[in-house]
């Protein structure tokens, strides 16, 4: 991954103010494995970043204050044997957290009233219900 971050719509992060480090990914394998540095965590400080508008930065503080730790927000991947596809899975993922980060709420849901007919089918069915179980009874109501 090369160039900037894009997150949504035109707003992106500068590979500045990326951090990338790569270790060796856990898990059986050969004798390449235990010598390459696949995995790669992907870490973004956002709370000292400058690029995010202010009201987008405000969002996802609130939002990912679970996975923050100090301010940064942390991305692992070790999916792939390769370390420049887990580069590219870990920036989606960084991508994919804060653009639903930073989405906006959604519009709060209105109450409509219940239809009339609702209510009517509902008390004709428990009433035919009630008979229903009446016509069971073995007593005689005379």
């Amino acid at each position: 991954m090369s160039g900037p971050l894009f997150i949504r719509g035109s707003v992106s992060l500068p590979e500045s103010e990326l951090t990338w480090r790569f270790s060796r990914s856990s898990g059986p394998g050969g004798q390449h494995v235990n010598t390459s540095d696949s995995q790669v965590e992907l870490r973004f400080d956002l709370a000292r970043s400058g690029t995010l508008p202010e009201v987008w930065k405000q969002r996802a503080l609130e939002r990912l204050a679970g996975r923050l730790t100090g301010g940064v927000l942390a991305v692992r991947a070790s999916d792939h044997r390769s370390q420049w596809r887990n580069r590219e899975t870990a920036a989606e993922r960084l991508a994919a957290l804060l653009a639903e980060a930073t989405a906006p709420p959604a519009p709060p849901r209105r109450r409509k009233p219940k239809p009339r007919g609702l209510n009517e089918r509902r008390l004709e069915q428990k009433k035919r219900r009630g008979q229903l179980k009446q016509g069971r009874s073995s007593r005689s109501w005379d």
